[in-house]
């Protein structure tokens, strides 16, 4: 056999092959692993002329989107959350989707919860509440049907199913949406009971919200009069096409003392668009805190 000498030391030409391989390895993982944030089922926006009855409706949770591969827990990116080992102890040896969740109005502790590269208690306080599993054949009622048997039979602490209701009409829908808003959740998802998995975004799954939202950069803090004298009184912002416009409302006083910086990116809700492609109304959300997650 053939060695090879560097440095000093003998090394057989078989080591460095074996290491190369071991690289390639686990490079084809970490592809497989990021390859979720493009494979992921994802919503369409509902819209009035599509008849939803007889349609699955739930409540759209505010949450961050969860990825469980049968083994560990992932981000919408394929990045690994470290949830303690209680956190995940009931959830079975298959692929799972859903929202890692702590109650409404709790999405910035939630993304600050599951953003820590280590094992935490804070992750008790959530629940990963699913709603699909991804690898299952079939339609969405099969594959819930599948989830609903095995926590039947492994109940979890810290998972669980999100409830589905049939919509009767469009009347039911707008109640339901009525409904949840007033409870301050987000809006609703319907999916057709028949609707395979499908990666991208379907029409057959749709969210159902009272007002739209969407993402801008911060350009820069615009003082305020009257009340806020000497905080903030407005963003100014851009959408990633350019488009500047302000965001004068939604905010607490904790954040016209404290703002978003400049730079970062803000989720704010409104209502449809000027022909310009100004945002109508637009109100401040929240700091889009899972950009990296």
């Amino acid at each position: 056999m053939l060695i090879v000498v560097r440095g000093g030391r003998p090394t057989s030409p078989g080591v460095g092959l074996l290491k190369i391989v071991s690289l390639l390895c686990c490079l084809l993982a970490l592809l497989a692993v990021r390859a979720i944030a493009t494979e992921l089922m994802l919503p369409q926006v509902y819209s009035e002329q599509v008849d939803v009855s007889g349609w699955l409706m739930s409540e759209k949770l505010d949450g961050v989107r969860g990825y469980w591969d049968g083994k560990q827990l992932l981000s919408k990116n394929g990045n690994r959350f470290y949830p303690p080992p209680t956190f995940v102890r009931d959830l079975p040896p298959f692929p799972l989707e859903g929202e890692l969740w702590g109650g409404r109005g709790t999405f910035e502790q939630t993304a600050s919860i599951v953003k820590q590269q280590q094992p935490h208690d804070g992750w008790l306080q959530l629940k990963f509440a699913i709603f699909d599993v991804p690898q299952e054949p079939g339609g969405f009622t099969m594959r819930l049907n599948r989830l609903n048997d095995w926590f039947a039979a492994h109940p979890s602490t810290y998972a669980l199913v999100i409830e589905q209701i049939t919509v009767r009409d469009p009347l039911h829908l707008q109640q339901e949406l009525q409904r949840i808003e007033a409870l301050g959740g987000e809006g609703l998802i319907v999916r057709r009971p028949e609707a395979v998995y499908a990666a991208g975004r379907s029409p057959e799954i749709l969210k159902v919200k009272n007002h739209q939202d969407a993402e801008a950069t911060v350009l820069a803090h615009l003082p305020g009069k009257g009340r806020n004298e000497g905080k903030l009184g407005a963003l100014l912002v851009a959408l990633a096409d350019g488009t500047q416009f302000k965001i004068g409302t939604g905010f607490s006083d904790a954040e016209r003392q404290s703002p978003p910086p400049v730079g970062a990116v803000v989720t704010f809700k409104f209502y449809s668009t000027y022909q310009s492609g100004i945002p109508k109304f637009p109100s401040f959300m929240r700091i889009r805190q899972d950009l990296g997650i």
